[in-house]
């Protein structure tokens, strides 16, 4: 059964139509459904609509004026859509990604983005942790390593490889580590969990990993860290996206790269519950391109 919009449609064609024929053929439809139509339209206002012969018919007075009404309706609706169209690219985007990452990436990568879209609005939320996206209200996660809960989607973008580095004024004051053992003798830099104050342990090829026992510098924050670390005051690991730049230019240098772990997964997650607005649709799409090309998103210089 035909709703009242789609009654007050197939009549409006029907009005500008010289024969329900005719209507029926520019609505893609049979001429029975637009008689139908007609007819439960007028016992639904209990007035005819048209004057009806073999070869034509014609409004009644009613009808004319009801033809009238139903357009203007029907010029409404289709404004509203058309409105709404405009603002799907408006509004506000929840992102939550790491520290560094949402600091020295995100910024890059979303300016060109509201820039043509002056509309967007992004919340920033960075958290090293998953942060549960769906009580946090949050459209788009950044994170590193793998989200199993089934609340979202999730994408591998990018592999985030640990490197063990050093600056070079430091390499030629002590000798280059090629053991852990060696390693260990050396000073070197720990960071910390802001939320449990516990630290990361370095993490090593086949599983293994260790925790300096006397660092030479302790914080948590991954930029200060690698500050620490270009001064040529301790050895430290970081992931590749805040190592890379600096060993391209020379101001870092890897050591024992052999000695690395398996790259980590960089991901970006939404969650699966309800349609994707079109705004977040816009920004993780563009998000998924930075972060996939290797050009944009520092990743294996090797």
């Amino acid at each position: 059964m035909l709703n009242r919009m789609e009654l007050i449609r197939i009549f409006s064609v029907a009005a500008e139509s010289p024969t329900f024929r005719d209507a029926a053929t520019r609505l893609g439809t049979s001429p029975q459904t637009v008689t139908r139509a007609i007819k439960e339209l007028e016992r639904t206002f209990g007035e005819l609509l048209f004057h009806r012969s073999t070869r034509q018919v014609h409004l009644t007075t009613f009808g004319a004026e009801l033809a009238v009404q139903a357009r203007d309706t029907l010029d409404r609706v289709d404004q509203l859509f058309v409105a709404n169209s405009k603002l799907q690219d408006k509004g506000i985007v929840g992102i939550t990604a790491p520290h560094a990452i949402g600091k020295l990436y995100l910024t890059q990568y979303l300016k060109p983005l509201m820039q043509e879209n002056p509309g967007l609005s992004i919340d920033l939320s960075l958290d090293d942790q998953l942060t549960d996206a769906v009580a946090s209200k949050i459209d788009i996660g950044v994170r590193i390593g793998a989200v199993r809960d089934r609340r979202y989607i999730a994408r591998t973008v990018a592999g985030v490889e640990l490197k063990i580095v050093a600056a070079p004024a430091l390499l030629d004051a002590v000798p280059s580590p090629d053991s852990l053992e060696a390693l260990k003798r050396l000073p070197l830099s720990i960071l910390m969990d802001r939320k449990n104050g516990r630290p990361w342990p370095w993490m090593l090829a086949q599983g293994q990993s260790f925790l300096p026992t006397s660092p030479a510098f302790t914080c948590d924050d991954p930029e200060t860290e690698r500050e620490f670390v270009l001064a040529g005051l301790a050895l430290g690991q970081m992931p590749g996206y805040l190592a890379e730049p600096y060993l391209s230019d020379g101001r870092l240098v890897e050591v024992m790269h052999d000695a690395a772990p398996a790259p980590f997964e960089l991901i970006m997650y939404r969650p699966q519950t309800g349609p994707v607005p079109p705004r977040v649709r816009l920004v993780y799409d563009h998000l998924v391109t930075c972060f996939c090309d290797p050009t944009i998103f520092p990743q294996s210089s090797r």
